[in-house]
């Protein structure tokens, strides 16, 4: 997967190169170390990235993040106003039923089927939003990690690194080869550059996103299971 599933195997060489490295920074030159037989070693150029920091500062991953978050609280709102409307209806089934105020028993079936019914539709909605947020989910996380896959190629082809590398995946590595900063920089400027901005599907049905008092879960029958929250994107995802 991009650019993270292949520095990771290079992760643990990396470090152990980086510990032993008598390499200086940008802004200075050394002459290639040799070999016995007076050949130049080719010496690696590698840098990190703090992908919890791009996480939390890349304008794309944030945008995307809030845009979750709202599809969230779009599904909150359906489960609850259809719990309550389940509710609602049973129990005003269930105060006819002691008040003795069904006259047939075919009256009394009608209701309950109407019941169950409104209990699957809901269901079935609740269901189909759930996918619907979790593919949408899945869609935003591929184009992050393309996002940062395409700048990161560009970007350390252009300052001649060999690696860039996760932090999480080195055992240690002087801060002074962290370019985080660096590249959530570029990162935004290319984002904004472009104009970039996630949207999310307008509800299908306004009324389904409408507040509601949360409902009992014994009288609705309805699941609790909410979509995976959207908290924060995985850099390390692979494919």
């Amino acid at each position: 997967m991009n650019f993270i599933k292949h520095y990771t195997k290079l992760a643990l060489f990396a470090a152990v190169v980086l510990m032993a490295s008598t390499s200086c920074n940008d802004n200075k030159t050394t002459e290639a170390p040799k070999t016995a037989d007076g050949k130049a070693v080719e010496t690696l150029k590698i840098r990190y990235i703090d992908e919890d920091s791009i996480m939390a500062n890349y304008n794309l991953a944030k945008d995307i993040n809030e845009a979750m978050l709202r599809r969230q609280n779009q599904f909150d709102a359906a489960q609850k106003q259809r719990g309550n409307e389940i509710s609602k209806f049973g129990n005003a089934m269930q105060q006819k039923y002691q008040n003795n105020q069904y006259l047939t028993e075919e009256a009394f079936n009608a209701d309950q089927v109407k019941l169950q019914k409104m209990q699957t539709d809901a269901e079935n909605y609740l269901a189909n939003l759930q996918q619907s947020i979790q593919n949408e989910l899945n869609q935003s996380q591929i184009q992050l990690l393309d996002s940062i896959d395409n700048f990161m190629k560009d970007y350390a082809k252009k300052k001649g690194f060999d690696m860039v590398l996760r932090k999480s995946a080195t055992l240690y590595i002087d801060p002074k080869f962290d370019v985080t900063d660096e590249v959530i920089e570029g990162l935004n400027k290319r984002y904004n550059k472009v104009g970039g901005s996630t949207t999310t599907p307008a509800p299908a049905k306004p009324a389904e996103a409408a507040t509601a008092k949360p409902a009992a879960d014994k009288a609705t029958g309805l699941s609790t299971e909410k979509p995976a929250t959207p908290g924060k994107v995985d850099l390390k995802k692979k494919d």
